[in-house]
């Protein structure tokens, strides 16, 4: 007999007599002992398998249940799949078994394989666990009924209104300027961001170009290359941060691509970016939230080096306003399951009664549920299950994967539609422990808690936000029935009356393990064990404007969460080197307390304003000053205006105080990088130079007979002067040679070449360039004979249908790179007979589906110049990845054009 047979077989057994099949409890009990029959059959490899894959794959018949395993058109399902070792090999592997890898980490790779396929896949001995993508949620608060859909066509839409707006619309400016004082702290204080750099972490950036284009963001806002990712949360965050603080640079990375993914973009904006201050607005639904995970360690490693770290504490509600969809407590066993299924139910009633359904409010239709126990991450020999139960008693979701000594403590489902839900959690083997049960912006009517926040928000140095409205109510409720939605003070500040939302999720954080796994009590896995972490620690503002399409009016603690991010800015730029314990100390000691009185777990200290903190850290102006371009003219040779070899020269270094308070004592320090050239004095002085001012100074550069034609000189500049901020170090480029006016070409003459579709590989093509030593200019062009939108067109040079799926980068022979164009054109096809020069009047940032097909000459998102600091002979590629599903296309002509010297 079949499992399905089995199944169906098992719901017709009554419980306790004829009349038991019409009870809503015992159907239920008949349905998990169904499903726990399926459980049993699994074979050593299905065990591999998240249960709900294993249940879609064997075809599971009840009545009313999904699996919620989300099958694309084409067969495929997004997966993570966790091998012994990921390395090329296991990727080959799994491209011959038709599966696209979306993003290979250590340890595990995100790919979209055949569900069909990962049945052979588990059997591999490397291979130890196959599930289902694990997904996310920004803290952006929507409406319960109208959750937004962006889909690759609504996308382009809205960044095409958007770019085509945007130098008409003016800046605009957040409300939470104004409430949390940040706009009289910086006329108090004379502060404004200077020499700090906030970065964010979010969905996307897909309306930077407007923004910059508005004047609501700065030209130089710091993407990580190939993090641009999807969506527009990211540039309303970075939106705020620079109302609050103008003069901070910015930067950003996605964390939407995967967990692993995050957490290294964490650590890339700290160690490689150089950002002093990092904010987030997003929750893994797999962070666990009894041990630092991935993310919560990478926070960990970048606030030891001595970031801030901000993090939105979430939306999932509280206890105080009746709006948590939170339970966590300690395993009771009900005595209900004995008899009807294998294992013990839980019992959610605290009280004398017995309650193993846990009911569900209306909203919480179609919510991700997650349930955790206190076992390691990657060390459960426990096994509970966890299913959903609608009115009449049919178990309609469920996740019953097998924990046997190396899985996660971790079950998830998607609650379905209609009234009446409830969810069970089930024993199914092993020792008692510490639960917590979450349905993300969902509610329970049953029976809750408070500590819903979890991951690498309650990460122990991580700073984690609630949010208070600025102004306006939320303009809906959270629950029919619900009271009204607190307003926020605008156009006064936030004082202790203030309210905050209603949605805004709860700590504390109970913790069990050390990040490597240890336990901190061990043999105490109870709510009398572990450590409490407490959350969240401040409260900022939501509810206030930005230009991009989508948050107009921006709630929830996406919101809040970045507004905190620049109130320390403020503060490290008034009084740099604030250690992460001194902040700490600052901010919730200067917070403004809330009710209820005291620290408590909705809103942490109180809600913070700019003005008080500053007063608290003592914040002064501070100087910052930086090496400008330097000129030269030769003072020797053979009278024309290029400085050549054997010839001197004056180069005349600029440097500016870019800061916010006077700079005295400026002295400058600079050293060639080639023994051939010679500047000469070494140092100098410059004086006190005021805020926003520059000054120059005069040196002698000297270059040897034999120095290399065209060669740029680097020059490392240092320099030194009164403050805190002090020295700053960079390199500036001093041109030499005469230009030649003969461009030679350097055209692709491989084979037309298919870009992988939604694959980090891409594709990758390469020239060959020789004879020319160093570059006076260099340009790309992606060539064509005869431009077209058509789908495949083989006479464009690079056709696509749907060019924002491309990021293209030119890495020159010494390994430099730059970004031609990351995700831009929407939907529009091909691009023919584009120039990519550094001299062109607008970027390519700025075109939209419309401008297709893709001709002309543009700016790339990244300077060709740069390429040029070394000799440009060897071998170029030009790489072209798709980063989003459906559309395809190949490189089939490109040509780099280079300009060498005149002999000398």
């Amino acid at each position: 007999m079949s499992i399905a047979t089995v199944l169906v077989a098992a719901l017709t057994i009554p419980a306790t007599g004829a009349e038991a099949r019409d009870d809503a409890a015992n159907r239920a009990y008949a349905q998990i002992a169904a499903l726990q029959q399926l459980k049993k059959s699994l074979t050593p490899a299905e065990r591999k398998l998240d249960s709900r894959l294993a249940a879609e794959i064997r075809g599971v018949a009840l009545p009313h249940l999904d699996t919620g395993v989300p099958v694309s058109e084409s067969g495929t399902v997004e997966v993570e799949i966790r091998a012994t070792k990921i390395d090329d090999g296991l990727l080959d592997r799994l491209r011959k078994a038709g599966a696209g890898i979306r993003f290979p980490a250590a340890s595990t790779v995100l790919a979209e394989a055949p569900l069909k396929a990962l049945p052979a896949i588990a059997t591999w001995p490397d291979v130890t666990a196959i599930s289902l993508k694990h997904g996310l949620i920004s803290s952006h608060q929507t409406s319960p009924g109208s959750p937004i859909a962006d889909t690759k066509q609504d996308k382009a839409k809205r960044i095409d209104a958007a770019v085509r707006v945007a130098k008409a619309a003016g800046t605009t400016t957040s409300e939470g300027d104004r409430v949390h004082a940040a706009d009289t702290a910086r006329t108090r204080y004379k502060v404004t961001g200077v020499g700090v750099k906030v970065c964010a972490l979010s969905d996307g950036v897909d309306s930077l170009a407007a923004s910059q284009a508005s004047g609501d963001l700065p030209a130089d806002v710091d993407v990580l290359p190939g993090e641009e990712g999807s969506g527009d949360e990211g540039t309303a965050m970075l939106e705020i941060i620079h109302d609050l603080v103008p003069n901070a640079r910015l930067g950003f990375a996605t964390a939407f691509t995967s967990e692993a993914s995050f957490a290294a973009n964490i650590r890339a904006l700290r160690f490689d970016a150089g950002c002093d201050i990092i904010v987030d607005d997003v929750v893994y639904y797999h962070e666990s939230p009894f041990q630092d995970g991935l993310p919560a360690q990478s926070v960990n490693a970048v606030t030891a080096d001595g970031a801030y770290y901000f993090s939105s504490a979430g939306n999932e509600g509280n206890t105080l306003d009746g709006a948590s969809g939170n339970w966590e407590g300690d395993f009771v066993d009900s005595g209900l399951g004995v008899g009807k299924f294998a294992g013990d139910a839980h019992d959610f009633d605290p009280g004398t009664g017995t309650q193993i359904f846990n009911p569900l409010s209306p909203n919480s239709a179609g919510r991700v549920t997650t349930l955790w126990w206190a076992d390691p991450l990657l060390g459960s020999a426990n096994d509970y299950d966890l299913y959903l139960i609608n009115a009449a008693g049919d178990v309609t979701g469920f996740s019953q994967d097998s924990q046997d000594g190396d899985d996660d403590p971790f079950e998830i489902l998607q609650t379905g539609s209609g009234t009446g839900q409830r969810l069970a959690v089930v024993k199914y083997s092993g020792a008692d422990r510490y639960l917590q049960l979450s349905v993300f912006r969902g509610r329970f009517t049953g029976f809750s808690t408070p500590g819903v926040t979890r991951g690498h928000s309650a990460a122990v140095n991580a700073f984690s936000v609630a949010a208070a409205p600025a102004k306006d109510p939320l303009p809906f409720a959270l629950e029919a029935g619900d009271p009204p939605n607190p307003a926020g003070p605008f156009p006064t500040v936030f004082t202790r009356v203030q309210l905050p939302e209603r949605f805004t999720s709860d700590g504390p954080r109970r913790v069990f393990y050390q990040a490597d796994g240890t336990p901190i009590t061990p043999g105490n896995y109870s709510s009398t064990g572990g450590s409490l972490r407490v959350k969240p620690e401040i409260t900022a503002a939501d509810g206030v404007s930005t230009t991009v399409p989508g948050f107009e009016t921006f709630y929830g603690t996406s919101a809040a969460a970045p507004h905190a991010a620049a109130i320390a800015a403020l503060a490290l730029s008034g009084n740099p080197g604030l250690t992460n314990a001194e902040i700490r100390a600052a901010l919730t000691g200067s917070a403004l307390d809330l009710t209820p009185a005291g620290r408590d777990a909705r809103t942490g200290a109180g809600v913070i304003r700019a003005d008080l903190l500053l007063r608290n850290t003592g914040a002064t102006p501070q100087p910052l000053v930086r090496a400008g371009t330097p000129t030269v003219t030769p003072t020797t040779g053979d009278g024309d205006a290029y400085l050549e070899p054997g010839e001197q020269g004056t180069v005349t270094l600029p440097v500016r105080n870019a800061g916010d308070g006077t700079a005295t004592g400026v002295s400058v320090v600079v050293d060639s990088d080639h023994p051939g050239a010679v500047l000469t004095p070494r140092s100098r002085s410059y004086g006190t130079i005021a805020a926003g001012a520059t000054r120059s100074r005069d040196y002698t550069l000297k270059l040897d007979a034999g120095y290399p034609l065209g060669r740029p000189v680097t020059l490392s500049v240092r320099a030194t002067f009164a403050g805190v901020l002090s020295p700053t170090s960079g390199t500036v480029l001093v041109s030499t040679g005469q230009a030649s006016t003969t461009v030679r070409d350097f055209a692709y003459t491989g084979p037309v070449l298919p870009i992988p579709d939604n694959d980090p590989a891409g594709a990758t093509a390469t020239v060959d360039v020789g004879g020319v030593g160093y570059a006076s200019t260099l340009t790309l062009s992606i060539d064509g004979t005869e431009c077209s939108t058509v789908v495949g067109a083989a006479t464009v040079g690079l056709d696509h249908s749907w060019a924002g799926d491309l990021v293209a980068t030119l890495t020159a022979p010494d390994g430099r790179a730059a970004t031609l164009f990351a995700r831009d054109g929407g939907g529009g096809n091909n691009l023919c007979q584009v120039v990519f020069d550094d001299r062109a009047a607008a970027p390519f940032s700025s075109v939209t589906s419309a401008n297709a097909p893709f001709t002309g000459t543009w700016r790339p998102d990244v300077p060709l110049s740069s390429l040029r600091a070394s000799a440009v002979d060897g071998t170029w590629s030009l790489k072209v990845v798709d980063t989003a599903n459906a559309d395809t296309g190949s490189i089939r002509a490109f040509a780099l054009h280079i300009a060498g010297f005149e002999p000398a």
